[in-house]
């Protein structure tokens, strides 16, 4: 979808950003007229921008809601620059939270971005290429915590076969840079 939605200031967007600020001096965009969003749309009908509109576009608790992920994540890549920068925070499969809302529709783990890079057995699902810059696991608890942040952040394959029923995890925030 593209349209001439003029970007002025900040090359930075917000998408399904409710009525939170976590991308400061982004254009927010929200389906929902009552978040006071900048931009009203519908994110299962595409972006309202240009391509390469954006440095940055952040979606924070939205991947979970969206009706198809792979779609979302094309049109993330189409407005971003070549080395724009996804933010993407999302329930851990393993958190009581990423079950209990009932507008969740998919629960994600680790590696679920992984496709989206050119070597990965999946890549043929989608044309979009992103790189993981990062993909880190939060978790409530002080010691615990603590101690499964290590595993996950030095084995997180082994952590999420072995641990994570064990040791949810709470929330996992991704960066992933645009290959163009």
């Amino acid at each position: 979808m593209s349209t001439s939605w003029a970007i002025t200031g900040p090359a930075r967007l917000d998408i399904g950003a409710g009525m939170a600020n976590r991308l400061p001096g982004a254009v927010r965009l929200d389906r929902s007229r009552a978040a006071r969003p900048h931009i009203v749309a519908d994110l299962d009908r595409g972006l309202p921008f240009r391509a390469g509109a954006f440095e940055v576009v952040g979606a924070f608790d939205v991947a979970e809601h969206v009706a198809d992920l792979l779609a979302l994540m094309e049109e993330i890549h189409r407005v971003l620059r070549p080395g724009g920068v996804a933010q993407i925070t999302t329930p851990h499969y393993s958190s009581a939270n990423a079950h209990t809302d009932p507008t969740h529709r998919r629960a994600l783990g680790l590696r679920s971005f992984d496709c989206f890079d050119e070597r990965h057995d999946l890549a043929y699902y989608s044309k979009a290429r992103f790189r993981v810059r990062t993909a880190r696991l939060a978790f409530k608890g002080r010691l615990l915590g603590r101690l499964a942040f290590h595993f996950a952040r030095h084995w997180p394959a082994w952590y999420e076969d072995h641990l994570a029923w064990i040791v949810p995890g709470w929330f996992i925030y991704f960066e992933l840079e645009a290959v163009k």
